[in-house]
């Protein structure tokens, strides 16, 4: 059973791989923005590869709060290529399932003209709610 509740205001179309809202009780674990990279510092290769190396970098951080990704209630996304993020979409959706299972928190994400780390494509951070 997920932790979290979906809101989902009434008359509104059904979100489409995210959720409007969320709601939960707990611990808030609150996840700095990942990107790509393992824990040596090498990038995956490519957008999606480096989307599912940073949602795994995410859980891996939450893991250490006891947390798993049924406990993630929001993910922002920023991307340096919206058009990037476009193209990938039928490769993204098994790559987060792969990492994430059937958990769609709400969810933002925005372009940005550059990451600190010049190799990085995109960096994802998190807010998560544990129970008591």
């Amino acid at each position: 059973m997920n932790p979290l509740t979906a809101l989902q205001p009434p008359g509104w179309p059904a979100p489409r791989g995210y959720s409007n809202g969320m709601m939960g009780r707990g611990r808030l674990v609150l996840v700095g923005g990942q990107i790509g990279w393992d824990a040596e510092g090498r990038f995956a290769p490519g957008f999606v590869a480096q989307v599912r190396q940073a949602l795994g970098n995410i859980l891996a951080v939450l893991r250490e709060a006891g947390g798993g990704p049924e406990h993630v209630g929001r993910l922002t996304w920023y991307v340096v290529d919206i058009a990037e993020y476009r193209a990938s979409l039928a490769e993204l959706g098994p790559a987060y399932r792969a990492v994430m299972g059937r958990n769609f928190p709400a969810m933002a994400l925005v372009q940005v003209v550059a990451l600190v780390e010049p190799e990085a494509r995109v960096e994802i951070e998190a807010t998560a709610i544990l129970p008591d």
